[in-house]
């Protein structure tokens, strides 16, 4: 019976992806939010479970990979998707395009699913991890889409900003950066210090901007992450 626990729980990830994906379409960003927050929980949950049950498999390693394309890749890209669709003041030069930009956003899940199969194959990334986390990558996204919802519509600047972070996110998930995980090695400050240095970030930026404060968070995390490596060279 415990054997099937971690793999329930990955598929509870893959769940609350698709209900998340729901809410994007519908453009309730808060509920795209919580779900997709809701399968980040499940996805540490599984693997967690499989540790202390000692009961891991190869079917769960894949499993995994599969509910999270959807729930951290597809989910996400339907919401950007659809914030690009709800602009209605596109650049003049971009006008002839404007009805293709949106789905620029499906750019995301691809480079997501090709993140997660060099992941499978990468015996480096026990401890941290080398290149961007795609449910880092999608708390970005769902982030920034609950922040934005309202100034779309009118600000042209938000095209070049969304394609841009598309572009240097989605090759930051491929890009042989290292970047620290977020699991606390011991029980202590000593050894956990970028975390809780991030934590302590998260916390001051969902007091400012309620979920919106995660992209900021993240974004951060990117920063930590790339001066840590520049240091360690």
């Amino acid at each position: 019976m415990r054997k099937h626990i971690p793999n329930t729980l990955t598929l509870l990830n893959l769940v609350s992806g698709c209900i998340a994906a729901i809410h994007a379409f519908e453009g309730d960003f808060t509920g795209v939010v919580i779900w997709v927050l809701a399968a980040a929980i499940f996805d540490f949950l599984d693997g967690f479970a499989a540790r202390i049950l000692k009961v891991p498999s190869p079917i769960g390693k894949e499993l995994d990979s599969l509910a999270d394309i959807v729930s951290f890749g597809v989910a996400p890209a339907i919401a950007v998707f659809i914030l690009l669709r709800s602009c209605s003041l596109y650049p003049e030069f971009l006008q002839p395009a404007e009805a293709c930009i949106p789905y620029i956003a499906f750019v995301i899940p691809a480079f997501s699913a090709l993140r997660l199969a060099k992941f499978n194959l990468d015996e480096r990334q026990t401890t941290s991890f080398i290149g961007l986390p795609t449910p880092a990558n999608a708390l970005f996204w769902i982030s920034y889409c609950y922040g934005l919802q309202n100034i779309t519509p009118n600000n042209s600047f938000f095209i070049y900003v969304t394609l841009g972070f598309i572009l240097i996110l989605s090759l930051l998930m491929i890009a042989e950066i290292p970047m620290f995980s977020l699991k606390l090695k011991k029980i202590g400050l000593k050894g956990n210090e970028k975390q809780a240095l991030l934590i302590a970030v998260t916390m001051v930026f969902l007091g400012l901007w309620n979920f919106a404060g995660f992209a900021g968070s993240i974004l951060t995390y990117i920063a930590m992450s790339v001066v840590a490596a520049l240091l360690k060279k």
